[in-house]
């Protein structure tokens, strides 16, 4: 792939977001759950060290990311900076690191909107609360 530097990091900040959003997905959705669950019990388990590496690989974001981020160079044959295998390895290590900031950005925006959920449900029971005293003090 032979494009400009600048065409090479939208590149970048472009194919790292489906690599953080595969890897968040299998390590953390409810949708992965069972297998992730068995994962994490192999991993705790199994009585060979590979094994258990091999098992919690399914269970972190970061140890998947570098996975997915394999197959996404494997597919897209996207290099970065050099033409030979020194862009695959600059760019691999590059999708990881900008698909993990993605990870944590998204990571805080959620545990922000369950805490706004949660004070709204906080403030709904207090109003419902309110509207029962009411109605028994007339």
């Amino acid at each position: 792939m032979d494009a400009n530097i600048s065409t090479q990091i939208f590149y970048l900040f472009f194919l790292a977001i489906p690599v953080a959003s595969i890897a968040w997905t299998v390590t953390h959705e409810e949708v992965f759950r069972e297998p992730r669950e068995f994962c994490e019990k192999r991993s705790k388990e199994c009585q060979k060290l590979v094994q258990r590496k091999f098992f919690y690989l399914f269970t972190c974001e970061y140890c998947f990311s570098h996975y997915v981020t394999v197959v996404m160079l494997i597919i897209t044959g996207f290099k970065l900076i050099f033409n030979d295998w020194r862009g695959y390895f600059i760019a691999g290590f590059s999708l990881v690191w900008i698909a993990n900031i993605y990870m944590s950005l998204f990571a805080l925006i959620r545990v922000d909107l369950k805490k706004v959920k949660f004070e709204a449900n906080i403030k709904e029971v207090e109003h419902k609360r309110a509207a029962e005293e009411d109605g028994r003090s007339e």
